[in-house]
């Protein structure tokens, strides 16, 4: 059985504006081309789920609104979810960012593969817990970091390890999202998490991406200005200097209190510098604009996840995008786990999942890679909450002030 004739069920795990904007588009989007089976969807309460109905076609939710209502919460009706996808079913993991981890050690514990929305987890220990728990039972667990399936990041990644830009020297990345996001979009959670480590990290990815590098030491700074006057402790912006292990340094500027009327949600971009070339991405200007009555003048990037007419489906449209990529390549890689462990004694099977995971490791943001993202994002926090002092990272990445 091919990979396109086996279908996986798959579970979403958070019903905000990743999942209705991003994954269950891309889910509902497979299934129709018949890749994926059933889908099901566990969020907090039931009014989520009911808002979820009224935008795509039909799902199991949890919890049914019509038997548990709308507006109580049920914060852990997730593991029944898990308890009840198939034994070859996938989670998909979209909560705020500090409640990825009990979902997924959940996942591991009952041996469903995994994808997490970026970053893994907040915090070093959690990261090497999810590490030993997943290579115990070779389960896949994979982060989405879509940024690596941008075609201008991959061109990056090719030409520096084609040692066309030579060492490296530094770089900047800032991306900036507007005053909505932490006012409306992440109301409940924002002074939990920051646009650093929401976004920022993406760029931090990115330069480990393309790079291999780790990271040795960083600082960053920010500031509370606006949002404390609307009633939230969270900062406005987050900005980060990370010293790598050659002695590279990158700064990311993130921010969340850009004008809403920016021509684009989001501001962002990177530059590399090396002994021998250099790199500029505008990954907001990509060069596509369209100016109309309801809009203005808008920014459209046509590469990350947008709509087109659907080639097979007249009058339907497909997603298209690096956006749609980077959750298909972990549904797919989950399926060629399955097909080649097929027919396999437990104790088989869990070998070749073993061996199939370590070849993978090289490009995918399994844990072990995901660990550094989540070890800059826990030192960024670190410092920022803590007088902008410097964090070390060992040789496991374990940190400490320096």
């Amino acid at each position: 059985m091919s990979i396109f004739e086996r279908k996986v069920d798959v579970l979403v795990v958070g019903g905000g504006m990743i999942s209705q904007e991003v994954i269950l588009p891309t889910l509902f989007q497979e299934q129709r081309y018949g890749r994926v089976g059933n889908i099901s969807i566990s969020a907090l309460t039931g009014d989520i789920i009911t808002k979820l109905r009224s935008m795509f076609p039909k799902f199991k939710g949890y919890p049914d609104p019509d038997v548990y209502g709308e507006t109580e919460k049920y914060p852990d009706m997730f593991k029944q979810a898990i308890a009840d996808l198939p034994p070859d079913g996938v989670v998909i993991v979209a909560t705020p960012d500090h409640l990825h981890t009990p979902v997924i050690l959940a996942a591991i514990e009952a041996g469903r593969h995994v994808i997490v929305e970026k970053p893994l987890c907040l915090k070093v220990n959690e990261a090497k817990d999810i590490i030993k728990k997943a290579h115990d039972k070779g389960v896949y667990v994979l982060t989405d970091y879509h940024k690596r399936h941008d075609r201008s990041i991959r061109a990056a990644r090719y030409k520096y390890r084609n040692g066309d830009l030579g060492e490296m020297l530094h770089s900047h990345a800032w991306i900036e999202e507007p005053k909505y996001m932490a006012l409306n979009v992440f109301k409940d959670w924002c002074e939990k998490s920051s646009s650093f480590e929401y976004i920022g990290v993406h760029y931090a990815d990115a330069y480990y991406f393309i790079t291999g590098l780790k990271p040795k030491r960083l600082v960053a700074f920010g500031q509370k200005k606006f949002l404390p006057t609307q009633g939230k402790n969270a900062y406005d912006a987050v900005q980060a200097t990370i010293v790598w292990e050659d002695d590279s340094v990158q700064f990311i500027q993130t921010s969340w209190v850009n004008n809403p009327k920016n021509s684009a949600m989001t501001n962002q971009g990177m530059m590399l510098l090396g002994t021998m070339g250099e790199y500029w991405g505008d990954h907001k200007a990509r060069n596509t604009h369209f100016v109309t009555d309801e809009k203005g003048y808008e920014d459209y990037n046509p590469n990350f996840f947008k709509q087109y007419d659907s080639w097979d489906f007249p009058g339907d449209v497909d997603n298209v995008g690096y956006g749609y990529d980077s959750i298909v390549q972990g549904i797919n890689d989950i399926k060629m786990i399955m097909n080649a462990t097929e027919g396999m004694s437990e104790e088989e099977a869990l070998l070749k999942r073993r061996e199939m995971l370590e070849k993978m490791a090289d490009t995918r943001g399994l844990p072990e890679q995901a660990l550094v993202g989540v070890a800059i994002n826990n030192a960024v926090r670190m410092s920022v909450d803590n007088g902008s002092r410097f964090v070390v990272f060992d040789d496991e990445l374990n940190i400490s002030f320096e």
